[in-house]
């Protein structure tokens, strides 16, 4: 079986920012995200879980993308704006896909 290496941009964010993350990624060429709830988490000594609130305000999603380097490097820039802005973490992994064309 062959592999092909591919980017991961895994980032962890505030619900009301997905979908200004969503263009920045749309934009910078990438073919595709998944955006899954986040349940709950611990950071900076601080405890949350969602749902825990009245308000789905604080809400946090976790965007995963799996795309070429440069597609990557391209919204990284961008990214770093978004967050410095908003509540989130980001990292970028190398990872190893099976068919290429997808992403």
């Amino acid at each position: 079986m062959k592999l092909y290496e591919k980017q991961r941009l895994e980032i962890i964010l505030e619900r009301m920012a997905a979908k200004r993350a969503g263009r920045i990624l749309e934009a910078a060429g990438v073919s595709g995200y998944t955006v899954l709830p986040a349940l709950a988490g611990f950071g900076g000594e601080t405890k949350w879980q969602r749902d825990a609130d009245i308000s789905a305000s604080r809400d946090m999603v976790v965007m995963v993308v799996i795309a070429d380097a440069a597609e990557i490097d391209v919204a990284l820039d961008q990214m770093q704006d978004l967050l410095a802005d908003h509540i989130g973490v980001l990292n970028v992994s190398t990872v190893q896909v099976m068919r290429p064309d997808l992403f």
